[in-house]
Order: C-alpha cells, then structure tokens, then sequence
C-alpha cells in the first residue's frame, strides 16, 4: 500500500488532471447541460471538492464544515430512469465565483489533513476524481465545438486498409475475476474468485463503424448516437471536430445495439467471465489507446502485434458485457460510501471491461469494473463477438 506522501503527491497530479479538464470549457458555458440526463457542468466543478470534503473532512475526522450548503448540494451525481430528466435552472445554482472560492478553500483545508487522513480514502478521492475525468470527458463531448476549447495538440484520425476478420480459439479452463483483499479496490471487485469457463471463440478485433453501417444498411437499425448524416454521407462527431465517419474505427454503441447486431451476425456478446478468460490469455499485449493518448479512438487494428490474441481488450472503448452489474459472492459496501454500487445492483445495468481513450491507466486494471444502462449512448462503449 503506498504511503500518505505518496498518495499526496498523486491526488495533486490528479487534480491537476481535472483542472485541465474544466479548463477546456468556455466561462459562459458552465450552466450548460450538454447531456439532459445529468446535472448541468456547474455540478462537476463543485463535486470533486464536496466530495473530498464529505469523505475526509466530515466522515473521516468529523471537522466542523465551513460551508454545508455547498457539502450538501455537490454531494451526488443523478441516474434517473428514463422520462425522468432533471427539471432545475441555471438560476437554482450559485455563481460560479461562489464555486470556485468553494472549492479552493475546500482544497486548502483537505491538504491540512491529509497526514491524518486514512490511506483507503485517500485512495478513493483519486480514484473518484480520475472516474470523473472520464464521466465529464463524456459531457463535454456534447458540449457544442464553440462552447469548449480545443487542446493544441492536434488530433490524428488514423485510418488503416480494410482488415480481415477472424475469430480467435479460447480454450476452456479459469477466469479470475476480482481482486485480493491486500489490494485497493471499490466494493464490487471483491471479493477474488474464479471461474471455469467453457471453450469459445472471440473476434480479434472490436467491431467497427464499416461493420455496424452494413448492418444499418442491411437491416434498417438506427444510426449510434456519435454518427450524424449530411449530404447523404455519414460523419462522426468527434471530441473536437466532426469529421467523415472513419469505417476502421470502433463503433460507439449502446448494448442494445450491440445485441441486435450480434444476433444479426448470429453471435454473442462476451460475458464478463468470457472477457476476463481472454484477456488472462491475451495479457498486456492487447492493450493500446487509453489514459488521454487520444481523444478520440484509433483503428482497431492499430495495436496489432500480429498474434492469435484479442485486441485492444484494454483501450479504445470500453466493451460491453452481457453480464447484468451484480455483486459478487462476498460483496460488502463501503461503509463511507455506501451508495457506489449497490443502488445498481437492479438487473438495469451491465457490465463493461477494458477501457476507453479517457480512462486513466490506473483504472484500467484488470478487476475493475464499470457499467450503464443499456439504453444509454453518451459512453465510450464498444463491443465484439464471441461464439459457443
């Protein structure tokens, strides 16, 4: 377990993270909500510091607060079911000089504590404020171009001949899912097990934008959320550009879709125990495209390493699991913070592995497990076929 100086030192490389992050927005647009099923970007801003606050300060070291209207407004995020959209005005939130000051005396005072605060949660207010990195990139992402500021690097839309497809053989035997209790980990990765998991074939790659507008085509399936038509051609709409639609990249879809298509193509999509069986036979080679390389994705085939192994399972878009988000034998919540998982544990919600563009490397663990709604189509989610 790394020590309080250590985790210091990273929770400030990760707030400088997500500063850089909410630098990217337009001062005027911080009352926007770009995606109508979450709280309006104001809400973001003030999160991480109540958060932190809420963790360290009150739970952990019952310090008196300075401000318990603000602790109680940032406290918590919405997932409302759907056709039930938040209702409040940019007017219902405070100015966004009240946060700002807010949150740099919150920060002040947490870094007063830290030598006396519970490694365990300095390791969930990272955790937490890299999660939000991602959810945020999210947001942004439906944030009008000139409402947000591009970074200076210029981005690469990478393209790569068409490719062959094929499936990759894995042998029966175990799967190790969850994590060891000397490890930190969120509530749903314990506890460790394992699993026998029958023989199966998977696709090498992630199934692409070229693939899924056959199926379209074939079958008359709604465009992915990220896809937009302009004079008869379809165009993606990037991070910060739109650009014509790269027939080699990954296809952002929703499970939904995803099922649909593998049914079309008289498939599967992977189980959580069948992701973990390949990526244990696959290892680190099958990674690439993730913690900020690139805003957007690259082509599936762009870390190749020419062997019999799954691509990409870790990077370049999260993948669905047909695996319903439930606990795992064992499981109990955090007593600080009992509402992480369990208020998902509702047969509503599936599992995603991997990782997206945006997900920060220490995230992108093997154990660690994300998951949405299958409705939902703002994620950097993808997806690719298995066979029985």
């Amino acid at each position: 377990m790394r020590t309080q100086t250590e985790l210091g030192r990273m929770l400030d490389e990760t707030r400088e993270r997500t500063d850089a992050i909410f630098q990217l927005v337009r001062p005027d647009s911080f009352y926007e909500r770009p995606i109508p099923e979450r709280h309006r970007i104001i809400f973001y801003l003030g999160h991480l510091e109540a958060f932190d606050w809420n963790l360290i300060g009150r739970y952990a070291l019952d310090r008196k607060s300075f401000h318990p209207e603000f602790d109680k407004l940032f406290a918590f995020g919405i997932d409302p079911p759907p056709g039930q959209l938040p209702q409040d005005q940019p007017s219902d939130w405070p100015s966004l000089q009240q946060v700002l000051q807010y949150n740099r005396r919150t920060r002040d005072t947490i870094d007063d504590l830290l030598e006396e605060t519970p490694p365990q949660l300095l390791h969930v207010a990272i955790e937490h404020r890299l999660m939000h990195v991602e959810t945020f990139a999210y947001i942004m992402h439906q944030l009008p171009y000139d409402r947000k500021l591009s970074p200076d690097a210029d981005e690469e839309t990478q393209r790569v001949s068409a490719r062959e497809h094929w499936m990759i053989d894995i042998p029966e035997g175990e799967a190790q899912l969850g994590m060891k209790d000397h490890e930190f980990g969120w509530d749903n990765e314990f506890e460790a097990h394992r699993a026998t998991v029958p023989a199966f074939s998977i696709a090498k790659h992630k199934v692409t934008n070229g693939e899924f507008l056959e199926f379209m085509r074939a079958t008359g399936a709604t465009a992915p959320f990220f896809w937009r038509q302009q004079d008869g051609e379809w165009m993606l709409r990037g991070m910060f550009a739109e650009f014509p639609l790269p027939l080699d990249w990954p296809v952002y879809a929703t499970y939904e879709q995803a099922q649909a298509y593998a049914k079309w193509r008289g498939a599967k999509i992977a189980t959580e125990a069948q992701y973990h069986r390949a990526a244990c036979l696959a290892g680190t080679a099958s990674s690439g495209n993730f913690d900020f390389e690139h805003w957007d994705p690259v082509a599936v085939q762009a870390h190749d390493t020419g062997a019999q192994i799954p691509s990409q399972l870790v990077g370049n878009g999260w993948e669905w699991t047909s695996t319903p988000f439930a606990p795992f034998r064992g499981f109990e919540p955090f007593p600080f913070y009992q509402n992480y998982s369990e208020p998902f544990f509702d047969g509503q919600h599936y599992v995603l592995k991997g990782a997206s563009p945006v997900t920060a490397a220490k995230l992108a663990r093997p154990s660690f497990r994300n998951w949405f709604r299958p409705a939902y189509p703002y994620v950097y989610a993808t997806f690719r076929l298995v066979e029985s």
